[in-house]
């Protein structure tokens, strides 16, 4: 099951390349299959009217994860936060 990386992003963004940039690193060095999505804001009237310049916009299996900027170190734990059938695991003690 891959994890799916939604990049919600706009053309001559230096944010937006610096976080996919930033995505396929951690790609790279992880085992997980991630599928990373990008999608330009500029294309759909209602993303635009929604997200104006609020991007990039990065959101993980669906759920918000970060704004602006990727922390590589989090990411990296939120793709290896999944188990093989898919399902969010909980690694912290309780």
């Amino acid at each position: 099951m891959s994890v799916r990386v939604t990049v919600y992003s706009r053309e001559d963004c230096h944010l937006c390349e610096d976080v996919v940039d930033t995505i396929e690193s951690v790609r790279e060095r992880v085992r997980v299959d991630v599928d990373v999505v990008e999608v330009d804001v500029d294309d759909d009237p209602e993303l635009r009217e929604s997200y104006g310049e609020r991007v990039p916009y990065v959101f993980v299996d669906g759920k918000p994860a970060f704004k602006y900027r990727v922390d590589a170190d989090e990411l990296e734990s939120r793709l290896l936060d999944v188990d093989e059938d898919g399902e969010k695991t909980d690694n912290k003690s309780e």
